[in-house]
Formats: structure tokens, sequence, C-alpha cells
């Protein structure tokens, strides 16, 4: 008698929750999903290969298209006011919870598992705080400048939250796209709602559009109301240049070299073989401010010169060549 599990069954079953309401490493508490928080979070997957692990990801609708056809999830489950019910009924090797939101913290404490890592919910103080390894990127919420200050980016804390040391794995993008090579240069120029100081100004984008126009085929971002075809069109993209933002997630799990630019936002978060990071070339001790406001009579953005900016492009272009 054949006593063996099938092999579906033999996987370990993990749940990880990061449906996008808060960002990991963040003082955020908008509500706003952040669709660059969902993806970067893949690069976790990694550590749960498909043959020894079946993954739950739990995720907002409008996180959906970033995570659909992971050859790493098994189950893409959207959240409604139902999934608590469902997950409390269930059981599962690992629960891994991203979300510091209490009423999440609160209902991944009580799913059936044999491990947890990232947040739960203090009893008395009804907030968030966390299981082993994850003490440090708590801190990152609290303290201001421990975030601005860390050494470390944000894959390889995520790493560390789930006692790992992280070896520089890559994003982990479901949607794969079709679109061939169609120009030299995509300027993702615009930026969500919810941090507007990381923008680059619209005049410099212009500037920067008109100068290397005169060498290389150069296109304004497309696909700002579907996610398949912002893919598709970075897809199209021989070299992205970017704010910090969504667009810039993409490229980097795609593969693309990307030009950068950061300001109130920490340029060290984010790694990759292929990215070139443009900070503004300021003595001032506020960059990166982390911050939604600035306090400066011009903000530090509007410092990066177009020149900078097309000098690394041309640099990295001739390096693919």
């Amino acid at each position: 008698m054949n006593n063996a599990l099938p092999a579906a069954a033999a996987r370990k079953r993990v749940l990880i929750i990061k449906p996008g309401y808060g960002e990991t490493l963040d003082p955020d508490n908008s509500g706003m999903v952040s669709l660059g928080d969902i993806l970067r979070t893949t690069v976790i997957l990694h550590l749960f290969p498909p043959q020894d692990y079946h993954v739950t990801w739990v995720v907002d609708q409008k996180g959906v298209a970033l995570l659909k056809g992971n050859p790493f999830i098994d189950r893409l489950l959207v959240i409604n006011p139902f999934t608590p019910h469902l997950l409390l009924s269930e059981w599962f090797d690992i629960v891994v919870n991203f979300e510091r939101e209490p009423g999440i913290c609160a209902v991944s404490d009580r799913i059936p598992a044999w491990r947890r890592y990232g947040f739960r919910l203090d009893a008395q103080t009804h907030t968030a705080v966390c299981y082993d390894h994850a003490d440090e990127a708590l801190s990152f919420t609290t303290d201001a400048e421990a975030k601005r200050r860390k050494a470390k980016s944000w894959s390889e804390i995520l790493y560390e939250m789930l006692g790992h040391r992280y070896a520089g794995q890559s994003y982990v993008l479901g949607y794969q796209p079709r679109s061939a090579i169609s120009h030299d240069v995509g300027l993702n120029h615009l930026i969500g709602h919810k941090f507007p100081l990381k923008r680059w100004p619209e005049p410099y984008w212009q500037a920067l559009h008109d100068e290397l126009a005169t060498s290389y085929s150069v296109d304004w971002q497309q696909g700002a109301n579907d996610i398949e075809d912002y893919i598709e069109w970075i897809a199209g993209c021989r070299l992205l240049v970017t704010n910090d933002s969504l667009g810039l997630h993409i490229a980097l799990g795609l593969g693309k070299p990307v030009i950068a630019l950061f300001g109130p936002t920490v340029a060290g978060e984010i790694d990759g073989p292929n990215l070139t990071r443009i900070t503004p070339p300021l003595p001032w001790d506020c960059i990166p401010c982390v911050e939604s406001s600035c306090s400066q009579a011009t903000p530090c953005m509007q410092h990066i010169p177009v020149q900078m900016v097309g000098a690394a492009v041309r640099a990295q272009l001739s390096r693919q060549a």
C-alpha cells in the first residue's frame, strides 16, 4: 500500500498578507494602496519555491494585475469583508504579515499556523508590534531618523524579517509582457498623489526629452490607467528614466537599465544590477527628509540638473550598446 502524500499535499502552506494598505517600512496610515510596495514584496517569494510551498497571497483588488500569473503564488485571495472568516477556517505552516493595521494584525494573529513573521498586535496597546527578526523594520516606521540613515536595502530588510540573508534576488512579476523594444528611452515622469514631492519638475522632463531626442528615440509614459499596458510600455523601453515610483520597480523586475531620481525618499532602499541612482547635488542635511512637505524655499528635486540626468542616460546606453 502506497502511503505517500500527493506532491501538492506535501508542500508547506504559506500565507502572505500584503494587500498594500500600508508601506512595510514607512509610518504610513493613509489606507491608499501602494502598488510599488506590493511589487517589491515579491522578492521574498524566492524563499518559497513552488516545489516545496503552496503560497496564498492576500491582496487588494488594485494589486491583482501585478501578482496574477506569478509562478510562486498558488492562490490570490482578494481581500473583502469575508476574507477574515475564510482565513480563520484554514491552517498554514507559515503566516507572513507585512501590514501594521491593527485589525489586520488581530486577524493574522488568530489564523492557525505553526510559524509567524512580520507584525502582530499588542493586546494591551492595540498597536502593531513585531515577531522575531522584525524589530529593526518596525523601528523605521516610528523613527524617521533611523529610516533616513539606514544602510540596508528594502529587500535586505524584508529577508531579515524572515530570518534569512538577502543575496540579490529580484522581484517576481506575475504579468509577463509581450512587447519588443520599440524605443531607446522611456520617460516615466508621472507620480501618484500620495507623495508628490518625489516628482522631478515637468519642465525638466521636457528639457531632458528635447536633449535626448536628437540622438535617441524617446517616449513618454504610457498605460497610466491600466497596469498591464503600463508594463508593456516599460517592456518596450531600452532604458527607463523615472521618479521613485511603481515604474521603477516594474523596470527592475523586468531587468531593465534604470536611471532613478531620488530626493525626499531614501535612494539606498532600492537596489538592482542595472540601477543608476541620482540624488540632488546639495549639502543639505535634510536629504532624504522622508516627509510629504518641504521646509526649503525650493524642493530638492528641483536641484537635480537636466544635464546630469542626460549624461547618465548616455553613459548607460553606451554600456548597453
